[in-house]
């Protein structure tokens, strides 16, 4: 059964996000909210985490996960960036955006495309999130919940409960979210490409 804990979605008490990610360190696989729609999230080097996510919204082993990171230093250390990316992202982040950039060495060959070596990229503008990074000290691997059969993302953290409880370890209730995932922009490539437009102008990119 889920455990739900409700953070204050402003003002994160400590005591409540250390909780999570002592879950998370134990294995734990998480919905929480981004500043776009709720995720769903684990350790990045959690294989077994990362499959039950795989497993709950049925993909395949080329579904590909994204790096929820706190902010740009921590994006150098996971993705290649040249200065021109670097001042995309900085224009973009934080903010309800997925950047594909080419992976370094330090994300696992599991988490990046297996042809291009590249890995989606985001730091979302959301104090929860923030907190949590801040805490763990290293990325969150993320999907967004969007469950098979929905055309939407789900909204309600007590929805998220009641639809996930037996799959999932924990939902933090950071109250309800929007219905648009983040837009994802490809930077890997000489041009931007957008991949999916979502809550994110992308008109910059056109």
């Amino acid at each position: 059964m889920a455990f739900l804990l409700a953070i204050h979605p402003q003002n994160p008490q400590a005591r409540l996000v250390r909780q999570a990610i002592a879950a998370l360190r134990d294995g734990s696989v998480v919905a929480y909210p981004t500043d776009s729609c709720y995720a769903l999230g684990c350790l990045m080097g959690d294989k077994e985490a990362m499959e039950r996510i795989r497993r709950i919204r049925k993909t395949d082993k080329h579904h590909n996960f994204t790096l929820v990171c706190r902010d740009l230093s921590e994006i150098s250390r996971y993705a290649r960036v040249d200065n021109s990316q670097y001042r995309t992202l900085k224009a973009f982040t934080p903010g309800p955006y997925t950047f594909v950039l080419e992976a370094t060495r330090e994300v696992p060959k599991r988490l990046q495309n297996p042809r291009r070596r590249t890995i989606g990229i985001r730091v979302p503008d959301n104090a929860i999130v923030r907190e949590l990074l801040a805490e763990l000290g290293e990325p969150i691997m993320s999907s967004t919940l969007l469950l098979p059969g929905d055309e939407q993302p789900i909204t309600d953290p007590q929805e998220i409960k009641l639809r996930l409880d037996h799959e999932i370890d924990f939902v933090i209730d950071g109250g309800p979210s929007g219905l648009e995932p983040s837009s994802v922009v490809d930077l890997s490539g000489a041009a931007p490409v957008i991949v999916r437009r979502g809550k994110g102008d992308v008109s910059a990119f056109e």
